[in-house]
């Protein structure tokens, strides 16, 4: 059986300066900082005999999370561009009323863009899926992905087994620092036993 645990990044500084986050390489928050030790901490005693290997996208906000959780584990993140969050492009480092104001493209479908020179959804899911067949055709039993919410969100529906057309009418999106638990049996068949517990964050 392998099993995934995917962790939504702590809480970062542009979640409280109305800032765009996207390729913004933001820092956490000293609260952020505090929830993913939390999140180590308690990962490292539900799997004290197991042993992970660990991605994360490698923007600051998720690598910190990584890091602190991977401090716990004993175990180093390996980091990668591919978990990065959406880029929307000429936004980025903007507030988020300036994306309000100026933005270029209502998203209706996985091939709007923001803006111009911002990824689709499709885009987002190609950049994504070779990555996603690496870790499920490697022989790691035990993962843990780091990453951010909209790029989590395609995640859960490649694991499901659904196309990327799936996402013009339903995903599943979690909250910084919520913690997902799937599965995948001998079979074959992958199981989303818990998405976005927030417990893990709380002392």
């Amino acid at each position: 059986m392998k099993t995934v645990i995917t962790i939504q990044h702590t809480q970062s500084v542009h979640h409280t300066n109305g800032m765009v986050g996207s390729w913004t390489d933001w820092d956490l928050s000293e609260y952020g900082k505090k929830q993913a030790e939390n999140i180590g901490r308690k990962l490292s005693e539900e799997f004290k005999d197991r042993k992970f290997v660990l991605y994360s996208s490698d923007l600051k906000r998720a690598a910190q999370t990584a890091d602190t959780v991977g401090n716990y584990m004993g175990i180093k993140p390996v980091l990668t561009n591919a978990l990065r969050e959406r880029n929307l492009g000429k936004c980025c480092g903007k507030s988020v009323q300036w994306l309000r104001e100026n933005i270029e493209c209502q998203e209706k479908t996985i091939d709007d863009r923001m803006f111009s020179d911002a990824e689709s959804r499709r885009d987002e899911w190609n950049r994504l899926y070779p990555f996603f067949r690496e870790i499920i055709e490697s022989k790691d039993k035990n993962i843990i992905i780091v990453s951010h919410g909209d790029l989590l969100s395609v995640f859960n529906s490649m694991w499901l087994g659904l196309e990327v057309e799936s996402l013009n009418n339903a995903e599943i999106f979690g909250f910084a620092g919520g913690v997902s638990f799937m599965f995948e049996n001998d079979d074959g068949k992958r199981i989303i036993k818990k998405i976005s517990d927030m417990s893990y964050i709380t002392d």
